[in-house]
């Protein structure tokens, strides 16, 4: 059985879908590259070559797909304690930070 709740579920299938399309994206730009150097030498937008506004647009376009998954993330809702406090997550079985053994 897996131990992810349904919400990681869903946040890990999103983040492999961008990567998916990121890769897509990337694997364009390598064999643009390795096949087609001629193609990624020619000018297409205010003088810059195909290589540089396709070089830049992988950077631009990663920031905005980190964006969106951190907008599109579905969060894990805060288990209460007894005493009214969020947990943080912490398992019982990890050892206080100052215990050396």
């Amino acid at each position: 059985m897996s131990s992810l709740s349904d919400t990681q579920r869903s946040n890990a299938r999103l983040g492999l879908w961008l990567f998916a399309v990121y890769l897509v994206l990337y694997l364009g730009f390598v064999f643009l590259s390795a096949f087609a150097a001629d193609v990624m030498e020619r000018p297409v937008l205010a003088g810059l070559n195909l290589a540089i506004v396709y070089g830049f647009g992988l950077i631009v376009g990663a920031l905005v797909m980190a964006l969106l998954y951190g907008v599109l993330c579905k969060s894990e809702p805060l288990n209460e304690s007894t005493d009214g406090s969020a947990s943080h997550g912490a398992s019982t079985g990890d050892k206080p930070q100052g215990d050396p053994a």
